[in-house]
């Protein structure tokens, strides 16, 4: 739901490694409850069952992929370009996932050029995902990791292209770990995050961009975060499988 400052509310679910029909109906009957909220929903299954739960979703909600490539098509055997998520029915693709860096080593340098790909070559629409690792955040480099981090995107999105795009801080320690960040640590990190994203922008981009959280967000927790005046929404893993999904996506609701 827009707040007051005029940001839509924001949910993704980033199923990760995991499909089953099942799962899908599960999610599909959850979401069917949410059709008349005022809140921007997306999610994001397995690259080989895109194309399944694009035909089965609810009319209402969006479908991204969990990653893509650089470039159109060639020798890149195991990847899948932009153009392909498109021609799925992909209107998103989440980039720079903690796993993308930590599992796969996928670093700024690299992040940079795939933003730069999707939004200069495409029409697809970004969450640009960010975050620290436990020992950063007790190291006290929170707020610089995350500046370099979001800093990287920056330099490959133009003013006019920021409508495009969703930063999702997830901090890493939280990721699967049933830890959360309370969330006032969350709002003082998206506050950071939107006076440090307008400082390399405009006051407008820093007023306009939705910052969503993300790591263990679950039914329980979802509406104390949501009430945080820089928390725009969530990506959500293990609880975007479940019937509290539904309950996430309503959290700005009275």
């Amino acid at each position: 739901m827009a707040g007051a400052n005029g940001r839509r509310f924001f949910v993704g679910g980033n199923w990760k490694m995991n499909y089953s029909k099942a799962i899908a109906d599960v999610v599909n009957n959850a979401l069917n409850n949410t059709k008349d909220v005022d809140v921007e929903i997306v999610c994001a299954p397995p690259a080989l069952f895109i194309k399944d739960v694009v035909a089965s979703k609810p009319a209402h909600v969006q479908v991204a992929a969990q990653n893509c490539y650089l470039a159109k098509d060639g020798a890149f055997t195991g990847e899948i370009s932009p153009e392909m998520v498109k021609e799925a029915g992909c209107a998103w693709v989440i980039l720079g996932h903690s796993e993308r860096r930590t599992l796969f080593h996928e670093d700024d340098d690299f992040l940079k050029k795939k933003i730069d790909y999707v939004l200069n070559k495409t029409d697809i629409n970004v969450i640009a995902c960010i975050g620290e690792t436990l020992q950063e955040r007790e190291a006290g480099k929170t707020n610089e990791v995350v500046e370099r981090q979001v800093k990287a995107y920056q330099e490959k999105i133009a003013n006019d292209q920021y409508s495009r795009v969703v930063i999702a801080y997830e901090p890493v320690w939280a990721i699967g770990t049933g830890k959360v960040a309370t969330p006032q640590q969350a709002q003082d990190v998206h506050e950071h995050l939107r006076q440090f994203i307008g400082k390399n922008a405009t006051a407008d981009v820093a007023k306009s961009i939705r910052i969503i959280y993300g790591g263990s967000v679950n039914g329980a927790n979802c509406k104390e975060l949501a009430q945080k005046p820089d928390i725009d929404g969530f990506l959500v893993g293990g609880a975007s499988l479940k019937p509290e999904f539904e309950q996430i996506c309503k959290a700005r609701q009275n």
